[in-house]
């Protein structure tokens, strides 16, 4: 496909432009997707407010977004499963495949992965992406490009629930009920959990936990997290924690509500990346920890929990906004945290 598409980039933080590119041209084992709907990442938020992550910093110009979904256009002359006009789920990390972590199917720690906004990769907030046609998955008919997009946190979500070993008799705490919070819960939920409480300090955060998958929610502005969660279960504190909130605050409170025993899988990023914590606690209750970079082998599974319905992913979208309002989604995204709870770029106009 020849021609020119729009792109948003970042040139400065907190200051994102529309500009055109020329359209990519797909390789052989390649597929040139229409970019539909581009979910807005915590990691988005951060590069566009903080201009890096770590030691990851932002080279403007820079192109963020990677959680797509969108239609097949154009197809590689090796490619054989996807045909112009499925729709598709985009997984954003290319790896090696042959290092030690790729060949031990744990390929989401390949240290040479090539992922979307991650600097110096470019992102998905643009109208068309050349990608690898065996990380474009197909959606069935019942699902549709939004969902797709949402694919790629839920595959976090899924991934956390799995570390922990989420299974049906658990009891779980969920801290954070941000767009990670959410998926994780909703996870737990498809994967047999009936017992969920989610901790937050935000209350229309958690309003739509309890919507989407919590049975219980606490609000650790109002009340005593750790006297709540024994509260809740009946003293013994529950068997699995999913900490999102990347805090040393509710990281500690997970070490004293866990049950001995148990398990608590930490996924949020602190934002000094140190904490202090009780580890004379840890050691006495016999806690086992996990930890959670990104995911593998979650999204044909992800997939089929949405299409099946177990997993309303939509659910956790509080807003939509158009391609052209980008700069505004992305500042308002920041700057209202407690009423945006999950952001969605629509590209594609109607």
């Amino acid at each position: 496909m020849e021609g020119k598409m729009k792109v948003a980039v970042m040139t400065d933080v907190m200051k994102i432009e529309m500009t055109e590119r020329d359209i990519p041209k797909p390789k052989e084992d390649e597929v040139l997707v229409k970019i539909e709907y581009v979910g807005v990442c915590g990691s988005d938020l951060h590069y566009y407010e903080n201009g890096g992550i770590g030691a990851n910093i932002v080279k403007p110009p820079f192109v963020l977004g990677h959680e797509a979904g969108g239609t097949v256009v154009e197809v590689g002359s090796s490619v054989t499963h996807l045909k112009v006009g499925d729709r598709v789920a985009l997984e954003p990390g290319k790896t090696c495949g042959h290092c030690e972590f790729c060949k031990t199917g744990r390929y989401n720690l390949c240290p040479d992965v090539i992922f979307f906004a991650t600097p110096p990769v470019d992102g998905v907030f643009q109208e068309y992406v050349a990608h690898e046609a065996d990380l474009c998955f197909k959606i069935p008919d019942n699902m549709d490009t939004m969902e797709a997009a949402l694919i790629e946190p839920l595959a976090v979500g899924f991934h956390a629930a799995r570390q922990g070993n989420a299974r049906l008799g658990m009891t779980a705490v969920v801290t954070g009920a941000g767009c990670i919070g959410l998926v994780s819960m909703m996870a737990l939920k498809a994967m047999g959990i009936t017992k969920i409480i989610a901790v937050d300090v935000m209350q229309k955060r958690l309003d739509k936990a309890k919507e989407l998958a919590a049975t219980d929610i606490i609000n650790g502005k109002e009340q005593d997290t750790v006297e709540e969660v024994l509260k809740l279960t009946d003293g013994m504190g529950p068997d699995l924690v999913i900490e999102t909130a990347g805090t040393e605050i509710t990281t500690r409170q997970a070490i004293k509500f866990c049950k001995k025993g148990g398990t608590i899988v930490l996924v949020g990023y602190s934002a000094s990346g140190e904490m202090t914590l009780p580890m004379s606690l840890a050691l006495d209750k016999e806690l086992t920890f996990k930890t959670v970079f990104r995911y593998r082998h979650i999204y044909p599974l992800a997939i089929e929990a949405v299409a099946s319905g177990r997993v309303n992913v939509k659910g956790i979208v509080t807003n939509v906004w158009d391609f052209d309002d980008i700069q505004n989604a992305m500042y308002q995204s920041v700057k209202d945290k407690a009423n945006i709870v999950k952001s969605v770029i629509k590209i594609a106009k109607d």
